[in-house]
């Protein structure tokens, strides 16, 4: 049977400004893919009938979870603070997150930073999440790792 680890993960960022490598000082929660809403809008009319209907909206979020030590904070930063001075720099960011071993193959594309992150100080250092909404997801899943 197939294992999986996040060591085989490789993910990247690029954008107006810079390219980064979003593998490294990632915390224990990693990077979560997430669709905006539903693909399927059901209507049920007066009598019960079933209406369905395919959204073609493949829109969502990236979170990209990092300890508050990683490097990749700081490069994230600039970038953000370079691309929100201006529209013609924003929503043109690309992130990518392929599992070598499994085959997973995924691309945001038209990326845009959703806000900058929270700064928390505390006892513990904890992490930094940087969220990302994306205007278009493609996603094939692999077939769980080679035979």
């Amino acid at each position: 049977m197939p294992a999986y680890s996040f060591l085989d993960v490789v993910a990247s960022f690029s954008g107006p400004g810079g390219n980064i490598d979003l593998k490294g000082s990632n915390s224990e929660e990693g990077i979560t893919i997430e669709q905006t809403g539903d693909k399927n809008i059901m209507t049920v009319g007066a009598d019960g009938a079933v209406m369905h209907s395919l959204r073609g909206d493949n829109s969502g979020t990236v979170t990209v979870r990092l300890l508050k030590t990683s490097p990749i904070n700081a490069q994230l930063e600039q970038i953000y603070n370079s691309q929100k001075g201006s529209a013609s720099t924003w929503g043109q960011n690309t992130i990518s997150v392929k599992d070598m071993w499994l085959g997973d193959d995924i691309t945001c594309s038209e990326c845009a930073f959703a806000k900058e992150p929270s700064s928390t100080f505390a006892t513990e250092g904890g992490t930094v999440e940087w969220a990302f909404h994306s205007g278009k997801i493609d996603r094939v899943l692999g077939s769980g790792g080679a035979v």
